[in-house]
């Protein structure tokens, strides 16, 4: 690149050579080629799972395989291949098992056990320390309190539209993109310390100035479409799903003026 910047291309340079600097070069067919047998393994031992546990059951057996969506091409290369490559098999090479969705699993069977997974997660120890401590601690109050006002301004507004409900569906963006793990995961690693608390304090004083401009009664309908064209994922938001049974008293404040400048954090 001329001007020597790094950019992502999408090619895939080197295989994966062991703990070494002198890399192999990727070879794009036999990686093809490893991710079908791995899939076609994966299946495998799923048919082996579910023909087990259908001894032992009164009904079909469900096995729920979530997954960090970025483990697929992010982190695994051939991941999304991979992917294609199950689910292929698992309609064609076999009759042992199908694919099918949490929803139309309780739809045959909407009577079972209830169960609480013990509290976990995928990082250090299993717990969530890397979310949780020194480096990211301060965060929390902010977003408990933010996500406090998110039920508050829902209740508050059960039936809004026009502008006043634009302003309630960016908020729940707004307290979504302050909530991401990201942040908190780079503040710990340290990889892009800066950036990650300037998205958290950029998407919670964000939250913010709506919050008070919809509780003083005036929205800046131009700032307010700044922010949704900058900040416009979920286009298909609700933000009456935070509305809880308690109902807050709607107290007016004075009209704030939002600006681009961050308050104290």
């Amino acid at each position: 690149h001329d001007d020597g910047i790094r950019v992502n291309t999408g090619i895939k340079y080197y295989r994966i050579t062991g703990a070494t600097s002198n890399k192999e070069p990727y070879v794009p067919w036999t990686a093809l080629e490893k991710a079908a047998v791995h899939a076609g393994n994966f299946m495998f031992n799923r048919e082996q799972q579910v023909g087990y546990l259908a001894e032992f059951l009164d009904r079909k057996p469900i096995v729920v395989s979530p997954y960090d969506a970025e483990l697929f091409g992010h982190w695994w290369f051939e991941g999304p291949d991979w992917l294609n490559y199950l689910i292929r098999k698992t309609a064609y090479d076999q009759k042992n098992i199908k694919l099918i969705t949490p929803g139309d699993y309780l739809k045959l069977y909407p009577k079972n056990q209830v169960a609480v997974p013990s509290e976990s997660s995928w990082g250090y120890k299993g717990f969530h320390e890397v979310w949780l401590e020194g480096s990211n601690d301060w965060i929390y109050r902010h977003l408990h309190q933010a996500a406090a006002r998110m039920t508050e301004l829902a209740n508050d507004h059960p039936g809004a539209d026009g502008q006043l409900r634009r302003a309630l569906n960016q908020a729940a963006r707004e307290l979504l993109l302050a909530q991401s793990s990201d942040w908190a995961f780079i503040m710990k690693t340290g990889t892009m310390t800066a950036y990650a608390i300037r998205r958290t304090k950029d998407h919670l004083h964000r939250f913010t100035c709506i919050y008070e401009s919809i509780k003083a009664g005036h929205i800046d309908d131009g700032w307010l479409s700044d922010i949704e064209y900058k900040d416009n994922l979920f286009p298909d938001i609700d933000y009456t799903i935070y509305h809880s049974p308690w109902r807050s008293a709607n107290q007016p404040q004075k009209a704030v003026t939002c600006k681009k400048e961050l308050g104290a954090f």
